[in-house]
């Protein structure tokens, strides 16, 4: 972990008030005085499964994946954060330890918020609370139709939607085709919900019908509507 800082202090709460519009002067200088700035290197580890929580989370800048160990060792990712999103808060509204981890993609920097000054916001500002339970429930309509996807859907349509979801979540880089994140073959397969070796090979077969183009981690989404048809179909 490193402790250099990437944004200014001004800047992140600029980012956070937006989201919980609108905050007090009052309120907005107690976000100042207790917001906790860090940045983190690729492989760091945020939070971990079994921590209890006792902060808000937000990614300022970079990517985040969050992950829950599962059996042999073998981890499965849950979702991916982008900026600006908050997280690491569910456990705590239902008062449980974490019971995923989250570790960062690459350089990223994230905010933390004391849960208390949250919970203080809450009652004081409807427009705070709005914006939990609004994430919340974004949070949860999406993991549903993702637990029908993964369990339903074939490998084809998994991968194709995988690929997809990191395309429309993080973007492309300036040739308009390579995804704007760049990830193991091993992360691709869990967030596929399928083994490293079928992601391989399902990969390579998009390739070979030039659907997308790779060069080691990088992957060029060449044609997006076929792509999207694969997942479609599953």
């Amino acid at each position: 972990m490193t402790a250099k800082i990437l944004v200014s202090r001004e800047e992140v709460i600029t980012i956070i008030s937006e989201h919980w519009a609108p905050l007090s002067k009052a309120q907005q200088e107690l976000l100042a005085d207790n917001v906790r700035i860090v940045t983190f290197t690729k492989n760091d580890i945020i939070y971990r499964g079994g921590e209890s929580p006792h902060e808000v989370m937000c990614l300022v800048s970079g990517k985040v994946k969050v992950y829950k160990d599962g059996v042999n060792g073998r981890s499965q990712i849950i979702r991916a954060i982008k900026a600006v999103e908050f997280f690491g808060y569910r456990a705590f509204f239902a008062g449980e330890e974490y019971k995923t981890s989250a570790m960062a993609i690459d350089t990223c920097v994230v905010a933390f918020i004391p849960i208390k000054l949250v919970v203080k916001f809450i009652h004081e500002n409807t427009a705070v609370s709005s914006f939990f339970i609004r994430h919340l429930a974004r949070l949860l309509g999406s993991s549903d139709e993702r637990t029908v996807n993964l369990t339903q859907k074939h490998i084809r349509g998994r991968l194709a939607e995988t690929l997809l979801f990191l395309k429309d979540s993080y973007g492309v880089e300036e040739d308009g085709y390579t995804l704007n994140i760049y990830l193991s073959r091993e992360d691709i397969a869990s967030m596929s919900n399928m083994t490293t070796s079928n992601a391989i090979r399902t990969l390579s077969s998009f390739a070979a019908e030039n659907m997308v183009a790779i060069d080691g981690r990088k992957i060029r989404i060449m044609q997006d509507e076929e792509l999207r048809k694969v997942s479609k179909l599953g």
